[in-house]
């Protein structure tokens, strides 16, 4: 491995304040889940990070390709089992 890898795949510190009673909350669940503190925030910040980015992602088509999409968006809906299935479903938070 040469040193310029070794740097971008080792860890590195990082530092943070934080409340104990956020501390013990991160902790509380952490345990739950069989993970060390670092791990559990390490997971949900990447978590987090990801969608944020995604949530910013620009698709680029031309002026026919989005046509399309909107004409497809306008379009009613044909009616199918699975739909006639799920119309006919009570909701879950339906009281009887």
């Amino acid at each position: 491995m040469t040193q310029t890898e070794n740097r971008s795949t080792a860890s590195i510190p990082l530092n943070m304040r934080i409340k104990p009673q956020t501390r013990n909350l991160i902790d509380r669940a952490a345990e739950l889940l069989g993970k060390t503190r670092t791990d559990f925030m390490l997971e949900a910040s990447e978590r987090r990070a990801e969608e944020v980015l995604l949530d910013r992602t620009v698709f680029r088509v031309s002026p026919e390709v989005y046509a399309e999409y909107l004409a497809r968006l306008d379009e009613p809906v044909r009616p199918n089992e699975k739909l006639r299935h799920t119309m006919a479903a009570k909701a879950s938070w339906d009281a009887e």
